[in-house]
């Protein structure tokens, strides 16, 4: 997947991909839908899932920056202090076509 068009814009990441679909999502819906282990939790060798931080209010977080990993990803900083989730490209596209309420 080709790096996409990204722009932070007040509290939105407008994120346009390579075939011009176009996603603006905010802050509350990426930082809840963040891939980290800090968020969803680890999986042991039986799957059992220890840790996350599920059925947190994001609410209220802000969007304070982001940079590109490599040519695979971002990182988005958000202002309760997450910074540890790394956005693929795949994830944002998933994103962007699942909407802000499926999140």
């Amino acid at each position: 997947m080709q790096r996409p068009v990204v722009e932070l814009v007040g509290n939105t990441l407008a994120v346009i991909f390579e075939d011009g679909l176009e996603a603006f999502l905010e802050g509350p819906d990426l930082r809840n839908a963040s891939p980290s282990a800090e968020r969803r939790g680890e999986a042991d060798l039986f799957g059992n899932v220890e840790g996350g931080e599920q059925g947190k209010d994001y609410s209220q977080v802000k969007i304070i920056n982001w940079q590109w990993v490599g040519g695979y990803a971002v990182r988005i900083y958000f202002s309760d202090g997450h910074s540890t989730g790394i956005y693929s490209y795949s994830i944002l596209r998933q994103l962007a076509e699942q909407g802000p309420d499926s999140h």
